[in-house]
């Protein structure tokens, strides 16, 4: 229910936090010992971190705001994923501290019995919910007024999501809709009020006068209903805006962004710079060398092609790649010229280079400078993003975050520009929805799917680059 969103969001974290510690004091009395675990007082430490990052994590992920869309399958991987980062934290501390009864006996059992109890929290929840909205308990009679398309939208929401609580009465309008079950007109909204019981009331009338719509909040008033306001701007709204107050005055932002968090930041510059060493060390520090030596015994020219793009708050940087075409080509990025399959400006370990991405690599020097990031939207050459402009108007949008090695749009096939110019125009701008909604969902776990996808892309070749 809209009025009760809040207490039952509370309900479901101290539930589950409650599961939590129980599932962490049933894998250590299953995995060694009870009186072991309270000579290592030090484990409580880590009970409680995990208590904390559950939390986090569950914001994060938007854990408690996604089980009324989606059947098992749905719910279990969401479980998995706010499990599993129980379990990468839990391992860590182990390793940190050196523990050596806390190992594996454990680590499993926690992740069982955690999936299992909350699974089990979240089915018998809604089992309750259901059984008390069944029975007329807590269930809230509502009117809709305005019955357009956003109110009409709003109530097949409500209508196929019973967990909501609402029993939906009927549309409020002036106007008559064949399609729309209508109870009234808004000038007989007061006296319908009067001879139903009527709870709530949802104001989803576009182009409203505020006289008007003083009329109908004080009508309401009167006769004791808890309103909510659909504004009439919504359809320059993202799904992801969010509602604040900065003093007295009510604020709505239109795209609300994880990272614009300074945490959030934190977070994923320290995956960065932990992610590249890692690769750095025991990839990369092999790797370049002998990708190197194959491009100058291959062809003339450096090994390194530098160009200069669109990064972090449309700022330019110099972004580095392995040389995959030929050192004649005087390409610089400053002209719209798309690179074509079987192109002949590419070399044949170019080509190689372009097709697994590991012409890429060289930007992990990038991230480490703090440039780029190892995900996000793929940085355009001067001339591309002058060019993309044309197609979508609001581009600068990608900057709002910097620049990866890879990116959602890629794992997707987004890849790369195509010949025709209308399939092209067509491409660009879905690439680019496709990285808007990447900065408005994004999370470390969609990081590290993605980072996954494209490594196994990678391997089977699937990249879909020339």
């Amino acid at each position: 229910m809209i009025a009760n969103k809040k207490s039952l969001y509370l309900i479901k974290l101290w539930l589950d936090l409650v599961l939590l510690n129980a599932a962490f004091l049933f894998a250590a009395w299953l995995a060694q010992p009870s009186y072991i675990l309270y000579q290592r007082p030090y484990m409580f430490i880590l009970m409680l971190g995990l208590n904390i990052l559950w939390y986090f994590t569950a914001k994060a992920t938007d854990f408690y705001n996604n089980f009324n869309h989606g059947g098992f399958s749905f719910k279990a991987r969401l479980i998995f994923k706010n499990t599993l980062i129980q379990i990468i934290a839990a391992i860590f501390f182990i390793f940190a501290t050196k523990e050596d009864l806390f190992t594996r006996n454990f680590i499993v059992m926690y992740f069982l019995s955690l999936d299992f109890f909350v699974y089990l929290r979240i089915t018998f929840f809604d089992l309750i919910q259901r059984k008390l909205y069944e029975s007329g308990k807590y269930v809230r009679n509502l009117i809709v007024v305005g019955a357009n398309n956003i109110g009409m939208e709003f109530v097949k929401l409500i209508e196929t999501n019973p967990n909501f609580g609402y029993n939906f009465i009927g549309f409020i309008d002036d106007a008559e809709f064949s399609d729309a079950k209508t109870v009234g007109t808004i000038t007989e909204l007061g006296t319908f009020l009067e001879n139903q019981k009527i709870d709530e009331a949802v104001i989803a009338v576009a182009n409203m006068d505020s006289h008007k719509l003083s009329s109908i909040i004080n009508i309401c008033n009167k006769n004791a209903l808890r309103i909510h306001i659909i504004p009439d701007y919504f359809q320059f709204l993202s799904q992801k805006f969010s509602m604040s107050t900065i003093g007295n005055f009510p604020i709505i932002t239109v795209r609300d962004e994880p990272l614009a968090e300074i945490q959030w930041r934190f977070v994923k510059r320290l995956f960065d710079i932990f992610f590249s060493v890692i690769v750095s060390l025991f990839v990369l520090s092999w790797l370049i060398p002998l990708i190197a030596i194959v491009i100058k015994l291959t062809s003339k020219g450096p090994v390194f092609f530098i160009q200069e793009r669109i990064g972090l708050r449309n700022e330019k940087f110099r972004c580095y790649k392995f040389r995959s075409m030929y050192h004649e080509q005087k390409f610089t990025g400053n002209e719209f010229t798309p690179t074509e399959e079987n192109d002949s400006r590419v070399t044949e370990i170019g080509k190689f280079l372009r097709r697994t991405n590991l012409d890429e690599i060289p930007q992990f020097w990038n991230v480490l400078k703090g440039e780029m990031s190892i995900v996000g939207p793929r940085p355009h050459p001067l001339a591309f993003n002058q060019e993309y402009l044309q197609y979508f108007e609001a581009i600068k949008l990608r900057s709002l975050v910097k620049p990866g090695l890879t990116g959602w749009a890629q794992i997707h096939g987004l890849r790369g520009d195509l010949t025709d110019e209308n399939e092209n125009r067509k491409r660009i701008v879905e690439r680019i929805k496709y990285d808007i909604w990447y900065i408005e969902n994004w999370s470390l776990w969609l990081d590290i799917e993605i980072i996954f996808t494209t490594v196994w892309q990678m391997i089977s070749g699937k990249t879909k680059g020339y």
